[in-house]
């Protein structure tokens, strides 16, 4: 199996069934996991030197930390129905989520230093847009963009219809170069309707001394260190994913690969933007 392939565990007593490190993943970013709760559970954890951005992936839940009180969330049974609730929650900071029904969880997390206060984010308050057309068309849901307050985490979800593609045309973000690249590392957690579908994901450089394809299927994180990553949603099969990304710097500008770069041109076939 690929090493940037993270695969769901099965026999996690409490719920936690992705489990990514910068360690484990060789880099030094970012860190995700995943929990699927049943009612009743109670997942309490310490952000440590880190921040965390909790979403709510699915189910309802009651939520909250040090310095802000709990309350029920809950906007959606599956990842695929509008946007989330979601919880920022700063360094050295204690949480808590209990399940009031069946609850998957995204705990998405990045270094910071602290200073700013933690805060529920709303459906609301998620900025939705719909990017690319015909068989590039995807929904997009900012949760965290470098717009709203953080340190480093950025965090966002996107929902491409059954066979379009998405992150494409392919981009990539692995060198810090002023205004024209950001250095962001990368997870994608993908969740297929129904689940027995799979998605095709490729991370290449442009030397290909990395050139991956990636079968995921429902549950599967793939991890982008470097390189172009665009995404492949099978006929029949409605795809979600959830990003997490952060780097030394908290903006995100992205290189397009050159040869497919003129896609984006006005009048080509399949267009507007090669965002996420």
């Amino acid at each position: 199996m690929s090493d940037l392939l993270v695969k769901p565990s099965t026999h996690a007593e409490d719920g936690q069934i992705i489990h990514v490190t910068p360690a484990s993943a060789g880099w030094k970013y970012v860190g995700f996991d995943v929990f699927d709760l049943k009612v009743g559970a109670t997942v309490t954890r310490e952000t440590g030197d880190r921040e965390v951005v909790v979403v709510l992936v699915k189910g309802h839940a009651m939520v909250g930390c040090e310095g802000l009180a709990s309350r029920a969330i809950g906007a959606r049974m599956t990842p695929f129905d509008g946007a989330p609730w979601s919880m920022y929650v700063p360094p050295h900071t204690r949480y808590t989520i209990v399940a009031t029904d069946d609850v998957e969880l995204g705990i998405c997390s990045a270094p910071a230093k602290g200073g700013l206060p933690p805060r529920f984010i709303a459906p609301e308050e998620v900025k939705q847009e719909t990017r690319g057309a015909g068989a590039n068309l995807r929904h997009v849901r900012h949760i965290l963009p470098e717009t709203e307050p953080a340190e480093s985490l950025l965090v966002v979800e996107s929902v491409t219809p059954a066979g379009n593609w998405s992150s494409y045309p392919p981009h990539r973000h692995d060198t810090d170069h002023g205004e024209q690249q950001t250095y962001l590392e990368e997870t994608y957690y993908h969740r297929v309707s129904p689940p027995q579908g799979f998605a095709i994901q490729r991370v290449y450089t442009d030397d290909r001394s990395l050139d991956e394809t990636l079968a995921a299927y429902d549950k599967h994180v793939v991890l982008v260190p470097r390189g172009y990553h665009p995404v492949a949603a099978a006929h029949g099969y409605d795809l979600y994913y959830l990003n997490v990304m952060a780097g030394p710097r908290r903006t995100w500008h992205v290189h397009n690969e050159p040869a497919h770069e003129w896609l984006l041109q006005p009048g080509a076939s399949v267009a507007v933007d090669g965002a996420r």
